[in-house]
């Protein structure tokens, strides 16, 4: 990035008196065409496609190759005028319809799959929360119900295992 890239998404920006300026002002449309609401093919991928179509991106892998060399991690768009990308940062979303999953980049590396969030809500109730603190299985008492202590037991287990309740 230079003086003369924007902060965020290194897009070329114009300079008063530059001639031709329909060359930068496009360049920063295809990159933001690429950034804004991603699409990719594929998340990871170190070979450039043989045919790729206009409009199709995809995010490099770590150890890129061919046109791709030097852009890890970028999310590199086929364009009529060739490759193009767009250097991943904290932040960066691109949907990847073929897992049905969104992937972050968490400022070291792409995620796909995680989803972040302090509740779930239903329909306006939250149904999830921060994790509860852990729960003992039922001891003791005065008159013991063998198959009810083993139901709530299943119930804790089945709770611990999807992290809604300490262990």
């Amino acid at each position: 990035m230079t003086e003369e890239d924007s902060a965020r998404l290194g897009l070329p920006l114009l300079a008063p008196g530059q001639a031709q300026k329909e060359l930068w002002h496009n360049e920063a449309l295809a990159l933001l065409d690429i950034a804004v609401q991603a699409v990719v093919e594929e998340v990871g991928r170190d070979a450039p496609p043989g045919a790729p179509q206009p409009g199709q991106c995809w995010i490099v892998g770590a150890a890129p190759t061919g046109d791709w060399t030097g852009h890890a991690g970028a999310i590199a768009g086929w364009t009529a005028s060739g490759w193009r990308f767009v250097a991943p940062r904290a932040g960066l979303r691109a949907w990847h319809p073929a897992s049905g999953q969104e992937a972050v980049h968490d400022g070291a590396g792409w995620r796909r799959g995680d989803v972040r969030a302090a509740r779930v809500l239903v329909d306006g109730q939250q149904v999830v929360g921060a994790r509860g603190s852990a729960i003992a299985v039922p001891s003791g008492g005065a008159t013991i119900d063998v198959e009810s202590r083993a139901c709530v037991e299943m119930i804790l287990i089945a709770m611990r295992k999807h992290g809604l309740i300490g262990t």
